[in-house]
């Protein structure tokens, strides 16, 4: 309880909870396009490359902007990126509400939706730089927990679409957007002190070995969330046969897990250790994703990949109570870097399944693809480990032995 009373008075709440909102209403808004997927899909007859290719849009524009705005972020502060965020964003809910009336229109229009999921770059680092270093992991997990928007997204679209038409699902999401961008508005602030990033420093990032282990430790657990996410609903679809608002509901309920363990993913970090957290939790996707990729019946599929989630869920937040211990001060500009990796594997992940879908007729071969890469994040997390110990992983002058996997009686004072 001591622990909690702390953390509420350690930084600022009111930008915390504006920091979640911005990335949940963001996120639901980016995911929006796979939410519908099975309803677009039927009106323009799509393929399984087609229907992968459209829902992975967004995510792989998204990848790109969040580059775009971790700078911004830094260099401009981080509540005028995040307003800015929220006034572009109002561009692809116009978009898919009165414009995307074919397959090349609804393709633009999952570009557009990238910029929702830019937010990503702002509201993390916003969050973390009000609280000190034993409470990053929290912070970092409330603030990244606004994957839940997915959850709306998968649960409320198909039925408003069911109802009213997809188009009509986009000019209502305006109205979450408006109410989000006015608290935020409101309430959010800068963390005072914080210093303006340059270019040099972001060319910098890109010069160091960790920035791209992190990438890739970040492109397993948040892009194997997004790209599963976004896709879950036309899998289940298809190989399963349940309808569509059927298929949005069995997504949420995988989505459930995924979306609110983030913050306890952090919380496990802080308290036991990012790497270790995340070496259990690698091991268990690649079992995890090995047992789907059998395309077992939709009773033992479910629960599976509620696991799955729950895993890939409880892995963002461990990545990102790492990334504040090694980026320090660039958190921001790592924030972009690392939110592009995991939005660029959640481009890949509903691609590659779409196409082994069409040239194989199984779903099973790419979900394998992500157990392997799920292997390769441990293989390369436990070779990095012993190169970080005494370096950036330290407390008060001795090694932080809860964040690593050696026992604390081989850890030598720095």
């Amino acid at each position: 309880m001591k622990r909690e009373v702390a953390f509420f008075k350690a930084g600022h709440w009111p930008t915390l909870v504006s920091a979640f909102l911005y990335f949940d209403v963001s996120f639901m808004i980016w995911v929006l396009l796979g939410a519908l997927g099975n309803f677009v899909s039927a009106d323009f007859g799509l393929t399984p490359v087609q229907k992968g290719f459209m829902t992975a849009l967004p995510l792989l524009a998204g990848s790109i902007l969040r580059l775009m705005f971790g700078l911004l972020a830094d260099t401009i502060g981080g509540k005028k990126a995040g307003c800015l965020g929220l006034l572009v964003t109002l561009a692809p809910l116009l978009a898919g509400w009165v414009w995307a009336d074919s397959l090349a229109r609804v393709y633009v229009l999952g570009l557009l939706l990238g910029v929702a999921g830019a937010s990503f770059a702002v509201a993390l680092p916003m969050a973390s730089r009000w609280y000190p270093a034993n409470y990053q992991g929290l912070a970092m997990g409330i603030a990244g927990a606004g994957n839940s928007g997915t959850l709306l997204a998968t649960l409320f679209a198909p039925r408003l679409a069911e109802a009213h038409g997809w188009h009509t699902v986009f000019g209502l999401a305006i109205i979450p957007l408006a109410a989000v961008a006015l608290v935020f508005f409101v309430f959010a602030k800068d963390a005072p002190q914080q210093g303006k990033r340059s270019e040099s420093e972001f060319l910098s990032l890109l010069t160091e070995r960790d920035t791209y282990l992190f990438s890739v430790f970040y492109g397993v657990t948040f892009g194997g969330f997004v790209g599963l996410a976004s896709f879950l609903s036309i899998f289940l679809h298809d190989q399963y046969g349940v309808s569509r608002i059927q298929a949005g509901d069995l997504t949420s309920v995988c989505v459930l897990g995924g979306s609110f363990l983030r913050p306890v993913g952090g919380f496990l970090a802080d308290k036991f250790g990012g790497i270790r957290i995340l070496v259990f939790l690698y091991g268990s996707i690649v079992v995890l994703v090995m047992s789907v990729a059998q395309l077992p019946a939709l009773g033992l599929a479910v629960p599976l990949l509620f696991l799955i989630m729950a895993c890939l869920g409880l892995g963002n937040g461990s990545v990102f109570q790492l990334v504040p211990q090694r980026f320090g001060e660039r958190v921001g500009l790592a924030t972009g870097i690392l939110g592009a990796s995991g939005g660029l594997g959640g481009f890949f992940l509903p691609t590659i399944l779409g196409w082994f879908k069409e040239s194989s007729g199984s779903y099973g071969f790419g979900l394998a693809a992500l157990a392997g890469l799920s292997g390769l994040a441990l293989a390369l997390l436990l070779l990095a480990q012993s190169d970080w110990i005494g370096v950036w992983m330290s407390e008060g002058g001795r090694v932080n032995s809860a964040s690593i996997v050696l026992p604390p009686e081989e850890v030598e004072p720095v």
